[in-house]
């Protein structure tokens, strides 16, 4: 793929068992296989039994070994209320760079083709796919989720810049020489899926078509539903709605190293260039528009507001899916039942 990242050893993705059909349809169903089955219903209800101000979980879904092990919901949800995505679509966008990777419109060493940059004296024009996707573009732009004038994120979605948020995004100026400073910004997702309209063509219809006949469809996921703005853009940062156990499928895609049914959606590498680490301090980690856990070797997620996770860990095997309302101040507590959960399981 041209990245200059030194790799590291990666821990291996397990395979599909071959006596477990692939969900293409229903999920097959299974038995949660437990530890410590006492541990295992505590933390179970603990995700769901939150203490004032801890907000609400939606919905939790647990894929072992390929089954549907475990499925509940609460607060007025149910297995087909769509849930909001917000950043986990950060990581659908990585699947979406590593289908054009795949079909050789895109080579992550080279810079993004981004029209506002192309002035021979603009340092942005410098700026490669690979730089993006790790979040490590130098641009000047500020994820700041409080409304106190100088968060660019509200300003790109909820104000100024949500007619266009491509172009919003990619108006701010370079900060850092391109490859040399981790900033994780929602703008350079937006840049990223405008740039990705423009080589798939015709518009939010074509990038939906080529989303569903090329990522969605193989899966058997019916509930997808990403949102465009004014301009046509798919706002890959934030906003992509579905169903708990769909978002399981995309996660089992991961798991299983990008390979459907005998068929390989993604790059081979693909993966594991996710999860080649771009930035690491001692609470959390980030490789390629996906987290990581750097005490917790081998684990990977997307994330997003409110507490939204899709968790991968591959020597158990294990897809958790959770949704819910939990504001960031509560979130690291509604993460570490859910790992004392995960140290649980077999």
């Amino acid at each position: 793929m041209g990245t200059t990242d030194t790799q590291t050893e990666q821990v291996a993705l397990p395979q599909q068992p071959d006596t477990v059909p692939w969900p293409v349809g229903r999920w097959p169903q299974g038995t949660l296989e437990s530890l410590d089955e006492k541990a295992t219903r505590k933390y179970l209800e603990q995700a769901f039994v939150l203490r004032e101000g801890e907000g609400v979980t939606y919905g939790l879904v647990l894929i072992q070994r390929g089954k549907l092990v475990y499925e509940r919901y609460a607060h007025g949800a149910n297995e087909s209320y769509l849930q909001y995505s917000w950043s986990m679509a950060k990581s659908f966008v990585h699947a979406l760079v590593g289908l054009l990777v795949l079909d050789g419109k895109i080579t992550v060493s080279q810079a993004i083709p981004v029209p506002e940059w192309q002035s021979p004296d603009d340092p942005r024009r410098l700026i490669t796919w690979h730089d993006m996707l790790r979040m490590r573009d130098g641009l000047d732009f500020v994820e700041d989720y409080v409304d106190d004038g100088v968060s660019d994120v509200i300003s790109m979605l909820f104000a100024e810049g949500r007619a266009d948020v491509g172009a919003y995004a990619a108006s701010r100026a370079a900060k850092y020489v391109p490859g040399d400073h981790f900033n994780y910004s929602s703008g350079t997702t937006n840049i990223i899926c405008r740039e990705l309209a423009r080589i798939v063509g015709d518009g939010p219809s074509g990038m939906l078509r080529f989303m569903e006949q090329r990522l969605f469809g193989p899966l058997g996921m019916r509930s997808p539903t990403p949102k465009f703005d004014a301009a046509g853009t798919f706002i890959g940062s934030s906003y992509l709605l579905a169903t708990p156990q769909d978002f399981a499928k995309f996660g089992l895609l991961y798991l299983r190293g990008g390979c459907w049914d005998g068929q390989q959606i993604l790059p081979p590498d693909w993966i594991d260039y996710a999860r080649e680490p771009t930035y690491t301090d001692p609470e959390q980690g980030y490789g390629a528009h996906w987290w990581l856990y750097p005490e917790r070797p081998g684990w990977f997620y997307a994330s997003g507001y409110d507490g939204q996770r899709i968790l991968l860990v591959p020597e158990k095997d294990l897809v958790v899916v959770r949704c819910g309302r939990t504001d960031a101040e509560h979130a690291p507590a509604i993460w570490a039942n859910i790992d004392r959960l995960v140290d649980t399981l077999a």
